[in-house]
């Protein structure tokens, strides 16, 4: 029987997120009819490596957040020899820098937003980006600490509470709608659009908490949006050489009428498994349910080293 220790926890923001992600593949998993060995990551890596020794056959990577899908923990996964579900250290790292991946994407020529690093200082003398634009983390996930910042809004109250290092990622705000699409392999699962219940974008509440947000699966745009927006997810996922599974979000906007501007935010290396994530939803709408999703990773684990 092969023996799949679930990695979930971790050290970042998205600790809880993560371990309701890992609870769902435990219980998964187990159903799948593998052996499985729960691993609640902390602070202390030698307690994590005496975890994993003796090696397990695969790692299921159920983490999230910085050191879980910024490569740290895959770097760790390849020294010690052992397989482990999604992306690999490069494509981890990329993809969860948001200035790396935005530079990834233009030169794939796939269409960002507008935008650029700034420093704390420079962002509390002056905008950076004309009224109104968006303000967030380079290294984070989950919509962590992520800010829309209108006309007389107090960029020095933004800058003064900042907690995510000296830097933040300035972009253009793109009006209209938030789809997401779900890649596993070479294959683009559909595309849903999120309504976010309490706010005019999808933060970290309206992903996580009960009646937080409406997905509408397949969502309610023109054909050729929906073709464009699977297209550009497998080729966001091709040009970060992501492996397994990966999520790409969008901005739609059609405020001036259809087709509209489609707009790649970032792609997601470890997407959410929780109860109100999208991946899962996504597969189930193709035929494919839980338990297999997570087989379907297992079965893709690899070491490259």
């Amino acid at each position: 029987m092969t023996r799949v220790a679930v990695l979930y926890g971790g050290i970042s923001n998205e600790r809880e997120v993560s371990r309701s992600s890992g609870q769902q593949c435990i219980e998964a998993l187990r159903q799948a009819g593998y052996e499985v060995t729960p691993v609640e990551a902390g602070a202390d890596l030698g307690r994590l490596v005496a975890a994993l020794t003796p090696a397990p056959d695969v790692v299921f990577n159920a983490l999230h957040g910085r050191f879980g899908e910024d490569g740290a923990i895959q770097g760790v996964l390849e020294w010690m020899g052992i397989p482990y579900t999604h992306s690999g250290v490069l494509a981890s790292a990329l993809a969860m820098d948001k200035a790396a991946a935005k530079a990834v994407f233009a030169a794939a020529g796939l269409p960002v937003a507008p935008g650029r690093v700034v420093s704390l200082p420079e962002l509390a003398e002056a905008d950076p980006l004309p009224p109104p634009y968006v303000v967030k983390p380079v290294n984070e996930g989950s919509s962590v600490g992520v800010e829309i910042v209108t006309a007389g809004a107090n960029r020095a109250a933004i800058a003064a509470g900042w907690r995510f290092g000296t830097e933040a990622m300035a972009e253009e705000f793109i009006p209209g709608r938030e789809l997401t699409v779900g890649v596993m392999g070479d294959r683009a699962l559909g595309v849903t659009e999120i309504f976010a219940q309490s706010n005019t974008f999808y933060d970290y509440r309206s992903k996580y908490a009960p009646q937080g947000s409406r997905h509408l699966l397949p969502a309610p745009v023109p054909a050729e949006v929906a073709a464009r927006a699977m297209e550009i997810a497998l080729e966001a996922h091709r040009a970060l050489g992501c492996h397994g599974a990966s999520r790409a979000d969008f901005r739609y906007d059609d405020t001036r009428g259809e087709p509209g501007r489609l707009v790649l935010l970032e792609v997601n290396t470890q997407p959410g498994m929780t109860p109100t994530s999208l991946l899962p939803e996504q597969a189930a709408a193709a035929g494919i349910d839980f338990p297999a999703l997570c087989r379907w990773l297992v079965e893709q684990a690899r070491c490259r080293a």
